[in-house]
């Protein structure tokens, strides 16, 4: 009788999907899908000017690991400036907090979720692109933030205006 271990889940230098989410471009690398719900990891490419805005989730924790450039990262709790090598963990418990990237070049976050999920918000609202490729943000009119709120509490985050943490 062969033991049914589950194999490794292994991605090549460019496989995942892509999506342009509010102007940043995230690889999906792994989803809640394919880890029985334990997590999901996006690697995520911010260009200068780029990041979310305030926003907060209570279920589940969010880290990121920069791997080049460096964001802001603001919440209720401070401002910290995470540069090349900073690791940041966003616990469960729905601190509003945002991340820009304030910097003249581009940024490389590594995000992990515990539960996942957060994924599934980025394949609703983000549009599939090429491999480096990035979209301007999309317009935020009245009615187009009303809709990312709706789907933002579907998928168990609330948004905040962006000022909020000013």
């Amino acid at each position: 009788m062969k033991n049914q271990k589950p194999a490794p889940i292994t991605l090549n230098p460019q496989d995942g999907q892509y999506l342009s989410v509010v102007g940043d471009t995230y690889r999906i690398l792994i989803t809640g899908k394919e880890t029985g719900g334990d997590f999901a990891t996006i690697d995520m490419l911010i260009p200068p000017g780029g990041g979310p805005g305030p926003h907060a989730h209570a279920n589940f924790q969010e880290t990121f690991y920069v791997v080049d450039g460096e964001i802001e990262v603001k919440s209720e709790a401070g401002t910290y400036i995470a540069k090349k090598g900073a690791y940041v963990v966003i616990p469960k418990g729905g601190i509003v907090h945002c991340f820009k990237n304030k910097s003249d070049k581009q940024a490389h976050l590594l995000c992990t979720v515990i539960p996942s999920g957060l994924e599934e918000l980025f394949f609703e609202i983000g549009k599939p692109v090429a491999t480096g490729e990035f979209m301007p943000p999309p317009p935020m009119d009245p009615e187009s933030i009303k809709k990312l709120i709706a789907i933002a509490e579907k998928h168990g985050q609330k948004v905040y205006p962006p000022d909020y943490l000013d």
